[in-house]
């Protein structure tokens, strides 16, 4: 977010707002983004290139990275395991 507001003003606002949106589409529809593995799924942003990673276990959802697309976008493995 502190990113995007340096480069244009409001836009790490939109960020923000853009990341908020995804969380309550997953929150919503759990199982509707694309599967990365067994148990971990990512759901892309519109408008910037990120992903939100994350698992289901028990209805209990957990954020494991919000990555960016462009730069290793599998670096967050590494910190979850082979999940």
């Amino acid at each position: 977010m502190a990113w995007y507001e340096a480069k244009v003003p409001a836009l790490g606002d939109s960020f923000l707002v853009e990341i908020s949106r995804v969380l309550k589409l997953i929150q919503q529809l759990p199982q509707a983004w694309h599967p990365l593995s067994v148990n971990t799924r990512r759901c892309r942003l519109n408008r910037f290139p990120y992903g939100v990673i994350y698992s289901e276990t028990n209805g209990e959802l957990v954020i494991i990275a919000i990555s960016h697309l462009h730069r290793n976008p599998m670096y967050w493995r590494k910190r979850f395991g082979s999940r």
